[in-house]
C-alpha cells in the first residue's frame, strides 16, 4: 500500500465532520374562535399578591383557551422594596384598564380577563369564562414566528389582520415578551424574607401598533442573544382601544 493511501486511511479515522449550527424555528397561528388573555397586575412590594402569582403559575399552559401575562406595577415601589420586574408603563396600562370600566382607582392583585376586570382567582369561574369567550368567532388572524440563531439572537416575525375591516380603526397591536421561573428573594417591605416565584412576566412590551389603511400589519423584532436558554416567549393581541375588548390572542413559546 502506498504511503499516500496509508495516511488517508489514518485521516479518515480521526476526522469527525464539523455539522454547521441550525438555527431553531417555531411558529403560531391562530385559528377561528377568540382565544382570551388573562392579565395579572401585580407586584413584589405587595403583601397579598404572592397568592394570585402562585395561582396564575399553576395555570395548565393551552395557549388555545387561555393566554395568562403577569404585568408588574411600580407604584409600590415606594414602600420599601423595588419589584425588579416592574414598569411604570405597566402601571399606566392598569390605569388604562380601570378607565375603561369607569373606575378611578387601582389595586393589586388585580385580574383582567378580556380587558375587563376579573373577580379573584377562582378556576371555576375561570373556566366559564374560557368556555364563554371559545363560542365567540375570532377577530383578528395572527401569526407569529421565531427562529432562534445559534448565538441565541432571536428574530421574531409578527403578522396581523382584522377578519372585519371596520374593526381596523380603533384596534391596537401589541406584543408582549414575557418569561417564565422566576425568582426573588425579597429584603425589605410587606413581603421582607420571602423567596417569590413569578411566571409569565412581561418583560417587553411593546406597541400600540396600528393596521394600515388596507388592513395589514407585519413587524420584525430582534431579540438580544441575552435571551438564550430562558423560558421566554412571545404574545401577539389585538384590543379595542374604545372599550378594552380582546379581538384575538396568541402565544408562542420560543423554541430553543
Amino acid at each position: 500500500m502506498k504511503l499516500a493511501s496509508k495516511l488517508l486511511i489514518a485521516f479518515s479515522l480521526f476526522y469527525i465532520p464539523l455539522q454547521p449550527a441550525i438555527a431553531a424555528e417555531c411558529s403560531a397561528k391562530s385559528g377561528a374562535s377568540t382565544v382570551p388573555l388573562l392579565e395579572l397586575y401585580t407586584s413584589e412590594g405587595c403583601s397579598s399578591c404572592p397568592p394570585a402569582d402562585k395561582w396564575l403559575s399553576g395555570l395548565q399552559p393551552n395557549p388555545t383557551q387561555v393566554i395568562p401575562l403577569a404585568f408588574h406595577v411600580d407604584y409600590w415601589d415606594y414602600i420599601g422594596w423595588k419589584d425588579k420586574f416592574s414598569k411604570a408603563e405597566y402601571s399606566d396600562r392598569q390605569r388604562k384598564t380601570a378607565a375603561f370600566a369607569g373606575a378611578g382607582f387601582v389595586y393589586t392583585p388585580q385580574f383582567v380577563f378580556n380587558g375587563h376586570d376579573f373577580k379573584g382567582a377562582d378556576a371555576s369561574r375561570l373556566k366559564q369564562a374560557v368556555s364563554a369567550s371559545q363560542k365567540l368567532a375570532s377577530r383578528a388572524n395572527l401569526s407569529l414566528n421565531a427562529v432562534t440563531q445559534p448565538n441565541g439572537e432571536i428574530s421574531l416575525q409578527v403578522t396581523a389582520k382584522a377578519v372585519n375591516p371596520a374593526d381596523i380603526k380603533n384596534a391596537d397591536i401589541f406584543v408582549a415578551i414575557y418569561e417564565n421561573k422566576l425568582v426573588s428573594q425579597v429584603n425589605a417591605g410587606e413581603n421582607n424574607g420571602r423567596e417569590l416565584k413569578h411566571d409569565y412576566v412581561v418583560r417587553e412590551f411593546l406597541g400600540a401598533y396600528q393596521f394600515s389603511n388596507k388592513n395589514e400589519f407585519a413587524k420584525s423584532i430582534a431579540l438580544k442573544p441575552e435571551w438564550k436558554g430562558r423560558q421566554a416567549g412571545a404574545v401577539l393581541f389585538v384590543q379595542d382601544s374604545k372599550n378594552g375588548e380582546i379581538l384575538q390572542s396568541l402565544a408562542l413559546p420560543f423554541c430553543g
